[in-house]
């Protein structure tokens, strides 16, 4: 079970001073997670610790600094650089985003050891290829390894687009290697059953799991994957394979003009980060990518954050939710009150200071039922991240 964040900002920064209690043989992994904006990262960081630590919404730029997540699993440490989605600096300008925003997302490049690259399947504008922001990122650190993660898929009712979709998105070639996608009907014409889809790994290093990651279509739409101990694909199969090796190559400003998306993944991925499908293989994978080397944080540390900024960002999300359109990213949050009640519980009072009149009405809602859903499903998820009873007041004001 991963452990709770400290309620108290003095034990938190203890914790994060203290020296890691470090195994005999430590080993470790930096992650950062990039993507366009609302792919999913913060949903699948917190899949990843255990515990909800980011804040989501299904709004854009939810997710406002870097932040690190921390897994701990026997002699592993996962550092998880959860970033803001990938943006431009117009699009950073209408939501009046800092500046950290746009530079963040290569900040975490820098010190990362593997990056995952998510998209979200589900959107059909931009499924199809990789943003310009996300292909500029990969081809400024050609060096770092990549995995392409696929999101949302129990959204797609069609699972064939997937194939589609792996091949746009991975130019054709994986871990080096070339993909044909293969007859669906090669060797069971006389079959009516549907045939399942299959994506198998690209030559996977002796050093791997020999598991193909895939999905399945039956008469059922079954979803996830399955293990095929061969570690190869039966012919009745349609799916990927690879042909003929190619050698690493860089990508300059105008090779990425006329590129959709990135030829230099290693692994490809398909989860469902909302209800935890087929991420606990991505973390299995993740941890078996740790290299030898000492762990940055106590086995205790969940978060870089402290306990006020996840109050306050987990907040921001329930008003970026309730509140339409653009109205929400003017919102400022005040914490007025943060102290330990007698029984232990946590007691915070928090005041929201809105532009206008008519912003402050929409936030409180017809009988105050907007302001105290916001605060019973805030108090909610910060009673799970800190595992302690947790009382929340919210109050609203016009900024004077």
């Amino acid at each position: 079970h991963p452990p709770p964040v400290a309620t108290s900002k003095k034990e938190q920064d203890r914790l994060l001073q203290n020296q890691p209690d470090q195994p005999q043989n430590p080993k470790v992994l930096r992650i950062a997670i990039i993507g366009a904006p609302n792919a999913g990262k913060s949903t699948l960081s917190n899949q990843l610790l255990g515990r909800k630590v980011f804040p989501v919404s299904r709004k854009v730029h939810t997710t406002r600094c870097k932040a690190r997540g921390v897994v701990t699993y026997e002699d592993t440490q996962l550092i998880i650089l959860d970033t803001p989605g990938l943006t431009s600096p117009f699009k950073a300008k209408r939501h009046k985003l800092d500046e950290a925003m746009l530079t963040d997302p290569w900040d975490s490049m820098k010190h990362a050891d593997l990056v995952l690259v998510l998209v979200d399947v589900s959107d059909h504008w931009t499924r199809n290829c990789l943003s310009k922001e996300v292909l500029q990122c990969l081809s400024e650190f050609p060096e770092i390894p990549s995995v392409l993660v696929l999101n949302k898929v129990d959204l797609l009712k069609k699972k064939f687009i997937l194939l589609e979709l792996v091949t746009e998105l991975t130019e054709g070639i994986v871990n080096g290697r070339k993909l044909e996608v293969r007859s669906a009907f090669e060797s069971n014409s006389g079959s009516s059953a549907k045939p399942p889809l299959q994506i198998t790994r690209a030559s996977p290093p002796e050093n791997r799991a020999r598991e193909p990651h895939c999905l399945q279509e039956t008469g059922q739409a079954q979803e996830g994957c399955r293990s095929d101990n061969s570690g190869g694909t039966r012919a009745s199969e349609s799916g990927l394979v690879t042909e003929g090796a190619q050698g690493p190559k860089h990508y300059g400003p105008r090779d990425l003009k006329n590129m959709k998306g990135w030829p230099c993944f290693q692994e490809i991925f398909m989860l469902a980060a909302l209800h935890g499908e087929e991420v606990d293989m991505l973390k299995r994978y993740l941890l078996m990518q740790a290299k030898p080397g000492p762990w940055e944080f106590h086995s205790e540390v969940l978060t870089s954050q402290s306990p006020q900024e996840i109050c306050t960002n987990i907040i921001r999300e329930k008003v970026l939710e309730y509140l339409p359109l653009e109205v929400p990213y003017g919102v400022t949050q005040v914490t007025e009150m943060w102290e330990e009640g007698p029984s232990g519980e946590l007691l915070v009072v928090q005041n929201l200071l809105v532009p206008r009149k008519s912003h402050m009405t929409m936030l409180i809602g017809r009988g105050g039922k907007v302001i105290s859903r916001i605060a019973q499903e805030a108090g909610k998820d910060l009673m799970n991240v800190f595992l302690c009873d947790v009382r929340l007041k919210l109050k609203v004001d016009v900024k004077s």
